[in-house]
């Protein structure tokens, strides 16, 4: 950490105090970055749900560094709401005070948010939807395609079954039920999956944490049979990670195909090992780089018809601007090819002592 960091970080823990306790807290904290920005420059607000390692690793500075590329002057406000919806409403209210010009949210809750942002709005401040789409009046929205993030899992779950689809049962466990990208990914999924296979168990995995995925899972094995499970539909990787560590605690052995999605590391090591078997890249520099383009040219009055190429509908809002981008399945067949490539990961990030031997088997380390 610089001296200005340190510095920034002693600032805003002094004025916690000054607040009170209920006021801020680590939750609650809202870190100011781009230090080298002018006093005159816009103000551009991010709000996250959480601050997992992709977020930590790839969302935020790759947002962050875009912004300032694009307007040297703007800050940017940035607050994690720890998957707590109101926490997040908090920090909307908070960057209303602060009179950020635009807000780019990815909200915990996109029904519950709308409230939020229909009070950003009415204090004249534009928010663009990232990776979910928020209820509410946004002006902008950035995501991957879901219906193909759900078609390609269904499509690798399928291939990795082989024979065994034809007669053989699958778990579906879904995202939270209040993520609409949770329905979008099971859509396309069902769309490959229905009249191919039969679906013994389907859950919606509360919050998206992997602890609620292992839970299910064991309910799954218990109803089902452990002998009786011959692949496993999940969401992302934090659920994939919950589902094996439930399948080899019931001494699944070998333990049937589990999908995923986001491209995590601990994701790619599972897939090097043998325990999961794919996982969907979505590039996040371009991801970032959309929000980014959109709420700089919404700072400056600037139409989003030149950065969007596709309109989309939401409960509340339709015609939203959107970019939606192209995911990439990832199997031990192609890591090197896709994210060691991109340089998400490198292959020594990837190849622990642990998997020298099975990296080898992947082609990753010849």
């Amino acid at each position: 950490m610089t001296a200005r960091a340190r510095g920034t970080a002693l600032l805003l823990a002094g004025l916690c105090l000054a607040a009170g306790a209920s006021a801020c807290g680590p939750a609650r904290e809202v870190a100011r970055s781009g230090a080298s920005a002018s006093a005159g420059g816009m103000t551009i607000g991010l709000l996250l749900p959480d601050y997992t390692s992709r977020m930590q690793q790839f969302d935020k500075p790759l947002i962050e560094r875009r912004i300032h590329q694009l307007c040297p002057a703007c800050r940017v406000e940035f607050a994690s709401a720890q998957h707590d919806v109101a926490t997040q409403q908090q920090q909307v209210d908070a960057m209303i005070t602060k009179r950020v010009k635009v807000l780019i949210l990815d909200a915990v809750d996109s029904r519950s948010m709308r409230s939020a942002i229909e009070n950003a709005r009415r204090a004249g401040i534009a928010v663009v939807s990232y990776d979910r789409l928020a209820e509410g009046p946004v002006s902008g929205y950035v995501s991957f395609d879901g219906d193909r993030v759900g078609r390609l899992q269904g499509q690798a779950l399928l291939n990795a079954m082989g024979d065994k689809a034809r007669d053989g049962q699958i778990v579906m466990m879904n995202g939270a039920a209040t993520d609409p990208n949770s329905a979008w990914f099971e859509k396309g999924a069902l769309a490959v999956l229905q009249g191919k296979v039969k679906i013994g168990k389907a859950y919606e995995t509360a919050g998206w944490r992997p602890e609620n995925a292992n839970i299910n899972m064991s309910g799954a094995i218990s109803a089902l049979g452990a002998d009786h499970i011959d692949g496993v539909y999940s969401a992302n990787d934090s659920l994939a990670a919950g589902i094996i560590a439930a399948m080899k605690a019931a001494k699944m052995d070998p333990l049937p195909p589990v999908t995923g999605q986001d491209a995590e590391l601990s994701a790619l090591q599972r897939i090097v090992k043998g325990e999961q078997y794919m996982t969907v890249y979505k590039p996040f520099a371009p991801e970032a780089g959309a929000a980014a383009e959109m709420a700089v040219a919404l700072t400056r009055g600037e139409p989003l018809d030149k950065i969007t190429t596709h309109t989309v509908d939401s409960p509340t809002t339709r015609d939203i601007p959107t970019v939606l981008l192209r995911p990439i399945a990832v199997t031990a067949h192609n890591i090197k090819s896709t994210v060691v490539k991109d340089g998400m990961y490198t292959v020594h990030q990837i190849c622990t002592p642990q998997l020298v031997a099975a990296c080898a088997k992947a082609g990753l380390t010849r």
